[in-house]
């Protein structure tokens, strides 16, 4: 593992701090040491990359993710791609996610049983590139609930897109069985979705004594339960039962508001708002047009989102970018266009979009002391970008502009020295 020498860049840490140029010396894994403006930083044994004004920051973290949603657009769709071809797309996807800056991502749910905990020890042994990973289980649902989708042709029944319980001891059963396989975290579903018009949105679907014992489970292992609660019920009722990580929180009421805020130094929010916006607004190549997708609630569901999320960041709950990418109308590696969403509707600054990217994104990965930010003795896990996300946040979304992709100290996506004198465009 080369030692590497970032000189000539402006520094943007992920704290929140205003950025300054710099030099970040690596040293293996680890940030060995950074720089403010012309210290110097001896280079010896080090590959120097002259960044030529070119933004340093952290690797983002992406909080909702799907690698095996295989781009279709409907959930049977994903569900049917055989086993096999399934892994290589995990593997692939994976892939494509730390090119495009993600350093670090949490799993949300996979399609099969152990993809996820498939794809993640594959990162981890070196057998596939891919980003630091946290592994979900398919999602737990109950009959009539999002993920209950009926695919008898399948040649075997546990390869149905959720895995169905009906009550407590069944709950026990499944999520056993998950925790068995090595997850990290057991995904249930708590409320409806738009998606599945028989399970709307603002629907509640667990029972509390259900609820109660997949978290039980989950803590005597010590792992965590991931929600998927778009409703205002399924939200106090995740935080009742001591559950931290939630997905969507689409609608809310006051008291919501306030038991998140009493938890904000626990809780996460990964909203995904962009499926919202595109299935009002880019649906319509895959059938769905917006009189459509606003019959079928999402309307409703992108008004009250914004007011509801606008609200939980002014009263500083954590809300992180992520959530299902991986639908045809919301494809793969677009994920940092969360961060625009954030700044145009939902009243943050791009500083504080980015942070939620970054410093948050390591406290989610439960390694708050060593992930999302540029600092001193911190894991080298850093970007290295053609321009200024803080007047663009758009080119975190631009190929051409990752110029480099590190991980673990190790380049993903090297940098192009040949290029360097392009660097450091104007956004």
């Amino acid at each position: 593992m080369a030692d590497t020498l970032f000189t000539n860049v402006r520094i943007l840490d992920g704290t929140g701090t205003n950025p300054y140029s710099g030099s970040v010396l690596v040293q293996g894994n680890r940030i060995r040491q950074v720089g403010r403006g012309s210290a110097a930083i001896s280079p010896v044994g080090a590959t120097v990359i002259d960044g030529a004004g070119a933004t340093l920051m952290p690797g983002m973290c992406e909080a909702h993710t799907h690698f095996s949603w295989n781009d279709a657009a409907t959930l049977a769709a994903i569900q049917t791609m055989p086993l096999e071809e399934h892994v290589l797309w995990c593997a692939k996807v994976a892939k494509k996610y730390l090119e495009a800056g993600f350093t670090s991502c949490v799993g949300a749910a996979c399609a099969k049983p152990r993809l996820d905990v498939v794809t993640r020890n594959a990162i981890n042994a070196g057998q596939i590139p891919g980003p630091r990973y946290l592994a979900a289980s398919q999602e737990i649902t109950v009959p009539g609930g999002l993920g209950d989708e009926t695919l008898p042709h399948l040649p075997f029944p546990e390869f149905s897109f959720g895995v169905n319980v009906n009550g407590a001891e069944d709950m026990r059963k499944v999520v056993r069985m998950f925790l068995k396989y090595g997850v990290d975290s057991i995904k249930i579903n708590l409320s409806g979705d738009n998606f599945t018009p028989q399970s709307p949105a603002d629907t509640t679907w667990m029972t509390d004594a259900e609820v109660a014992a997949a978290a039980e489970e989950v803590r005597l292992r010590g792992k965590r339960i991931i929600v998927h609660a778009r409703s205002c019920a399924s939200v106090k009722q995740a935080l009742r039962h001591g559950i931290h990580l939630i997905y969507h929180a689409s609608f809310s009421d006051t008291e919501s508001l306030d038991m998140l805020e009493a938890a904000k130094d626990k809780v996460f929010v990964a909203p995904g708002i962009a499926i919202l916006y595109a299935m009002l607004n880019e649906a319509e190549a895959w059938g769905i047009t917006k009189a459509q997708a606003t019959a079928m609630g999402y309307q409703i569901e992108w008004d009250a989102a914004l007011e509801s999320l606008s609200k939980m960041h002014k009263r500083g709950i954590r809300v992180l970018p992520g959530g299902d990418y991986g639908f045809a109308f919301t494809p793969h590696c677009q994920n940092a266009r969360d961060l625009e969403f954030f700044v145009k509707y939902l009243g943050f600054t791009p500083m504080e979009a980015i942070r939620c990217a970054t410093l948050y994104g390591g406290q989610i990965m439960m390694r708050e002391h060593e992930l999302g930010a540029v600092k001193d003795g911190f894991l080298a896990d850093l970007l290295l970008v053609d321009g200024d996300p803080l007047a663009n946040l758009a080119i975190l979304r631009d190929p051409k502009r990752i110029l480099a992709v590190m991980k673990d100290g190790v380049f993903a996506k090297q940098p192009d020295i040949a290029a360097q004198r392009a660097w450091g465009r104007a956004a």
